[in-house]
């Protein structure tokens, strides 16, 4: 399996017209969460994992996983700049265009890590994030189980 992270660098950075500090906050949660999962992919049986930082002269083009989410804003394809690419063992494709899905499934992996690996393998998520994960319900609950 295979995972490709891909953020704005100006949004990363908090340069201004780019999303703004909340934005920028989340941004650098999920950089720090694949950068977790590249440390330790061989741990979760992840062949690869790619960062990808993109500035306005290259918008959403892929370093290893050949998918680009697109938008139409006013009448005109846009490409996004932030998304999350997941190719699993028998090819297929996942793609993570909303950034609370992208930082949920970034943040399900470093807890399935810090499950198997000695030592703390946690991320500092800014107030936002850590609110995202919280509210996504990553782990096993028994009081939130399907009824059976």
């Amino acid at each position: 399996m295979r995972l490709e992270l891909r953020v704005c660098q100006h949004c990363l950075n908090g340069d201004a017209g780019h999303g703004g500090e909340q934005k920028s906050e989340l941004l650098q949660d999920m950089v720090a969460c694949a950068e977790v999962i590249q440390e330790y992919k061989d741990v979760i049986d992840l062949e690869e994992v790619h960062i990808r930082r993109v500035r306005d002269d290259e918008q959403g083009k892929p370093e290893a996983l050949p998918v680009v989410a697109a938008t139409i804003q006013n009448d005109q394809i846009v490409l996004n700049d932030t998304q999350l690419v997941a190719e699993g063992q028998d090819g297929t494709m996942l793609l993570y265009a909303n950034p609370d899905d992208i930082l949920t499934v970034l943040a399900g992996n470093v807890d399935e890590i810090s499950k198997a690996v000695p030592g703390d393998v946690t991320v500092d998520l800014s107030e936002t994030g850590a609110r995202i994960v919280s509210e996504a319900g990553l782990g096993a609950d028994p009081d939130r189980q399907p009824d059976q």
